[in-house]
């Protein structure tokens, strides 16, 4: 019986994954260009050096993307790719364990992408109320 439940609220369970990680996928990028909330990357997005900054315009588009459940698996999918790439590239050179090299966020946003891009928004969001439109 209450696995009936559970079952039943987990495309509420979807919707507010999907809202928290684009959320705070966007606060990487809302530090980057917009300096919010201040911190040691705050501004570094304008200089446009190197990949982190980069990676901080995917962060800011697909941040809203996907909190917002608009273009969801597209989003997703290069939200997934920047977040391998931000893996590889910055951390698994440092050490072999994602522990120690800092890269654990980056493997957690790229796996939980990934599953949006096969999951789908789920009914809270602006592509599902498209198909009912």
């Amino acid at each position: 019986m209450a696995n009936d439940r559970l079952s039943a609220s987990a495309p509420l369970a979807l919707g507010v994954l999907r809202i928290m990680t684009g959320l705070l996928f966007l606060a990487h990028g809302t530090q980057k260009f917009l300096s919010f909330p201040g911190g040691e990357r705050a501004g570094f997005g304008w200089t446009f050096a190197g990949p982190p900054a980069y990676a901080g315009i995917i962060e800011l588009v697909t941040g809203v993307l996907i909190a917002l459940g608009l273009f969801t698996r597209p989003a997703a999918f290069l939200a997934s790719g920047c977040m391998a790439v931000a893996y590889f590239m910055a951390h698994a050179p440092q050490n072999f364990f994602p522990v120690n090299n800092g890269g654990d966020a980056a493997i957690l946003y790229c796996f939980v992408f990934l599953y949006l891009v096969f999951a789908g928004p789920g009914r809270l969001s602006l592509d599902a109320a498209r198909r009912r439109g």
